[in-house]
């Protein structure tokens, strides 16, 4: 799949669920277009780091610990756009785990079987 449509796809999920939940709000698609691509860009450099330093609890809890670090990455996200606002640890939490559900089925649609 195209990755500009695959960006723009993870764009449109961010929008959706800005629509549906409550407690997440973003102003305008070209706030959430860039949402998407902070989002991407924490998940690149600052994930892997939290990953490592919190492999004690994430063992422990047998990945669970993981919905957390998401929704870290959310606030954090939160924190560097302006447009785009998160109510809370456990509304991000449910933000992370609907955006990885809707970035299934939007790619899933568009999915090419190569043969």
């Amino acid at each position: 799949m195209n990755p500009i449509l695959k960006f723009l796809l993870n764009a449109l999920a961010v929008f959706i669920l800005a629509e549906i939940l409550n407690g997440v709000h973003v102003d305008n698609y070209a706030t959430s277009l860039l949402v998407a691509v902070v989002i991407s860009i924490l998940n690149v450099l600052v994930k892997p780091i939290l990953i490592i330093l919190t492999l004690p609890a994430t063992i422990l809890t047998l990945g669970l610990f993981l919905f957390i670090i998401n929704a870290i990455i959310i606030l954090l996200a939160d924190k560097l756009i302006d447009g785009f606002m998160v109510n809370g640890i456990g509304t991000a939490i449910l933000f992370s785990i609907l955006l990885s559900i809707l970035q299934s089925l939007l790619h899933s649609f568009l999915k090419t079987d190569k043969k």
